[in-house]
């Protein structure tokens, strides 16, 4: 029986998505708590694997077992002995059919910028900070530019192990929600460090270190060394991973207002 799940956590004191030998993982506490659920030893498959400090809204994952269990215990029983930064938020039968990574047809993810003198202290870990006033429009315009089907190799980071740099980024604006900038970032798929590297290079853009244009120029010259400094995890959210209307998956419940941009 395979069984999706959509899973949301704080990425702070977890060592990424992916199951590591220290067993310090999303993944890893996912696959243990399942596990006892379902009496036998699992393997959760995730839709994204998000790194160290990122955090998650609307994974979506899936794992197959023998056990047959009611979705309340998919959902209860595990959050009962996962850590209080991970969360089971609703899990379903599926067809064998269905993959959480190559099912998911685009990913959604957002990064919550501080734009402020003082650093964020309530939502420390949560959100990215600068301490200047950023320049919107130009960093709106070149946010333009990236939306298309290119070779993103300058922001890809050195770790990267996709077969091909070539991604359709759909979509790439920025809002602003009093001091709090939200860059929304859709694509079919991400490379390593992708959204850091982009958002990275729109903040320089927006403190006046480069003109918007600069941004064509790095996409097109396909050199990760020409491109700005990866910006802090902190901000980074995996908001959500679509699929088609046929597998019927749940809604996500919304739990950081300031990222509701439906």
């Amino acid at each position: 029986m395979r069984i999706a799940i959509g899973v949301s956590y704080d990425g702070r004191g977890f060592e990424g998505w992916q199951s590591q030998p220290s067993g310090k993982t999303v993944q890893d506490h996912l696959e243990a708590a399942l596990g006892q659920i379902a009496a036998a030893p699992l393997r959760v498959n995730g839709a994204g694997r998000t790194d160290s400090g990122v955090h998650a809204l609307g994974q979506v994952a899936h794992f197959d077992c023998d056990a047959s269990r009611p979705a309340s215990a998919w959902v209860r029983g595990a959050n009962a002995l996962l850590p209080g930064a991970i969360g089971v938020q609703w899990a379903m039968p599926i067809s064998d059919e269905f993959n959480a990574r190559f099912s998911a047809i685009a990913r959604r993810y957002v990064y919550l910028l501080y734009v402020h003198p003082v650093r964020p202290s309530v939502l420390a870990g949560k959100a990215g900070w600068y301490h200047a006033p950023l320049d919107l429009d130009a960093m709106r315009g070149a946010a333009a530019m990236l939306v298309g089907k290119h070779d993103f190799s300058a922001f890809r980071s050195s770790q990267c192990q996709a077969k091909t740099p070539v991604r359709n980024l759909t979509r790439c604006v920025i809002h602003a929600q009093g001091p709090y900038l939200i860059f929304e970032i859709t694509a079919d798929a991400f490379l390593h460090h992708m959204v850091r590297n982009l958002v990275g290079c729109l903040l320089y853009i927006g403190k006046g270190a480069h003109p918007a244009a600069w941004i064509g120029q790095v996409l097109a010259g396909r050199d990760r060394k020409q491109a700005a400094p990866t910006i802090c995890a902190d901000g980074l959210y995996l908001a959500e991973v679509r699929y088609e209307d046929r597998w019927k998956l749940p809604e996500f419940p919304r739990m950081m207002p300031q990222l509701d941009l439906s």
